[in-house]
């Protein structure tokens, strides 16, 4: 489970920044964001989703504890497609693409 707060401390030693710079960036409160970190509160939906966006993620990305990747649209047809494969037909491209690099 992701601890809010230190998950938001990461994102700011990972950006370099201060909590007066989220503040701006994320436009909250200055306040909102110092109670966050004195009074140890756990942020409302809205107020993590603002978080979220200054840093440029999403929240499904802010709370995974593994490193998440962006689908594309091409990866999204990508699966589409690949969901309706026989088994065999799976095995065989997987041996494919592993003969391309």
């Amino acid at each position: 489970m992701v601890d809010t707060l230190e998950r938001i401390q990461q994102l700011l030693a990972a950006q370099g920044w201060t909590k007066y710079k989220l503040a701006k960036e994320s436009g909250l409160a200055q306040s909102t964001i110092i109670n966050i970190f004195n009074h140890n509160t756990v942020p409302s939906i809205i107020t993590l989703e603002a978080i979220c966006k200054a840093f440029g993620i999403t929240l499904a990305q802010f709370f995974a504890e593994d490193d998440m990747i962006e689908l594309s649209d091409s990866l999204r047809t990508f699966i589409k497609e690949w969901k309706c494969l026989t088994a065999e037909q799976k095995d065989a491209l997987l041996r494919i693409m592993q003969t391309m690099h």
